[in-house]
């Protein structure tokens, strides 16, 4: 067959695509570079003139300012539902013309496949090669259940999308419609250490062996952990989201994935997001292996590896070991993602160890993070019985198995200075402290 004629013949531009779109339509994107901004925002046009309504858009980690989570002037007409907020999202949720669905990131695929159906699923893909098959490049997340479940895929088509030869690829056969938007892929600037992010990198670095298999988060102080790696021997990579670290790991030779017990020699994602560099690093690479998000983040899958170290992030933690990473107070931040997943892969794994690290403050110092309760309203993200480690730039607790007295004892040893009589003392009042 010559699938070239089959692209020419479903090939046609945003607003016509965008006119396809019917009154209520429920449509799905998935994270990241997935997401489709030129079917976007020609869709808000239709809405801003009023040619459509009641019509939904699912999204995972905007990273488009897409005008559903922009324009509140939109709302009714089309409106934005995020499985994990970005920046964007956040504000329209906290505003009240946008949604989301709490969920593990593990569990999306199966939420989809049970309870949701989309007239259309919009994907960001690399161009066509000479099979008719379209690598959906950085993301593999839901897609796959997302396809499954709807009745029209159309295709927005970058040629700006890396490559990846072991990722999710969908054919030419299985598409409705194909756009073209070529444009430069949106980079999450790499954040810079500082002095407090690189101690508790430090900390954690020292806890991990020759050999583990590392999952890192997004921000500073995974970034300090990567950099504090670089003279460890044999690391392995399995991961929710791969980033620069992890290209610098790779490159330097820290990473090379030889004593993972599965995937063996190579890194394991389920989407990537970050600079230029990773992009081009991905590229053709059958080194870097992105699948479905249910096998990646399935703690059952995580602990096959030995020495499976999970780093993520909190909001704040509470005398208990509780860990809120989505909200302050009632005020949404984020969503659950992977942290849960990686905590309970890493803790079934031999020899694994899950951190839990921030800065002992906020706002200037004048907040502890460590608090006696979480704030009224807080979302508990991480179960008290789930957490491992926590770090701060005061050292590090181990709480997994530890009494609640032990646990409070080295919580406050870990707070700054600052606060430390203030929560001892709320404790012992508390019964906390024996």
């Amino acid at each position: 067959m010559d699938f070239s004629a089959v692209y020419q013949q479903k090939l046609t531009d945003a607003a016509s695509l965008a006119a396809r779109v019917e009154n209520g339509w429920n449509i799905g994107m998935d994270a990241a570079l997935a997401q489709a901004p030129g079917f976007a925002e020609a869709l808000a046009a239709r809405a801003a003139q009023n040619e459509v309504s009641g019509v939904w858009v699912q999204t995972l980690l905007d990273v488009y300012p897409f005008a559903f989570y922009q324009d509140e002037a939109l709302s009714g007409k089309l409106n934005g539902m995020s499985w994990f907020s970005g920046g964007f999202a956040r504000k329209a949720i906290n505003a009240g013309f946008a949604d989301i669905i709490p969920a593990y990131y593990r569990d999306m695929p199966g939420h989809i496949r049970r309870a949701w159906d989309y007239d259309a699923v919009v994907i960001a893909a690399s161009p066509m090669d000479k099979h008719g098959y379209f690598s959906l490049s950085c993301t593999s997340s839901y897609s796959e259940a997302m396809l499954d479940k709807t009745k029209h895929i159309f295709l927005e088509v970058n040629r700006e999308l890396p490559r990846a030869v072991c990722g999710t690829q969908i054919h030419i056969s299985r598409v409705d419609a194909v756009i073209e938007n070529d444009h430069a892929l949106p980079v999450l600037p790499q954040a810079t250490p500082d002095e407090l992010s690189t101690t508790i990198g430090g900390y954690i670095a020292e806890l991990i062996p020759d050999g583990a298999c590392i999952q890192l988060g997004i921000g500073a102080i995974p970034d300090a952990v990567g950099a504090a790696l670089k003279t460890k021997h044999d690391l392995g990579i399995h991961t929710e989201m791969f980033t620069d670290s992890m290209v610098e790991l790779i490159e330097c030779g820290a990473v090379n994935n030889s004593k993972k017990q599965i995937h063996r020699y190579q890194s394991v994602t389920t989407f990537a997001y970050g600079s230029q560099r990773i992009y081009d690093y991905i590229d053709d690479n059958p080194g870097i292996a992105i699948m479905p998000v249910d096998y990646v983040n399935d703690p059952a899958v995580i602990c096959k590896n030995d020495n499976v170290i999970s780093i993520n992030a909190a909001l704040e933690v509470d005398l208990w070991g509780q860990v809120c990473a989505e909200s302050i107070g009632t005020r949404h931040v984020s969503g659950s993602g992977g942290q849960v997943d990686y905590v309970r892969g890493a803790c079934q794994s031999r020899g694994g160890k899950s951190f839990i690290a921030f800065p002992s403050t906020a706002k200037g110092g004048t907040i502890s993070k460590i608090k006696p309760i979480l704030t009224p309203g807080a979302i508990v993200t991480t179960a008290k019985n789930d957490v491992d480690y926590v770090v701060t730039e005061y050292g590090v607790a181990h709480l997994r198995g530890e009494s609640l007295a032990s646990r409070a004892r080295q919580l406050i040893a870990i707070a700054h200075p600052d606060f430390r009589d203030e929560l001892t003392f709320d404790a012992k009042k508390r019964g906390m402290m024996i």
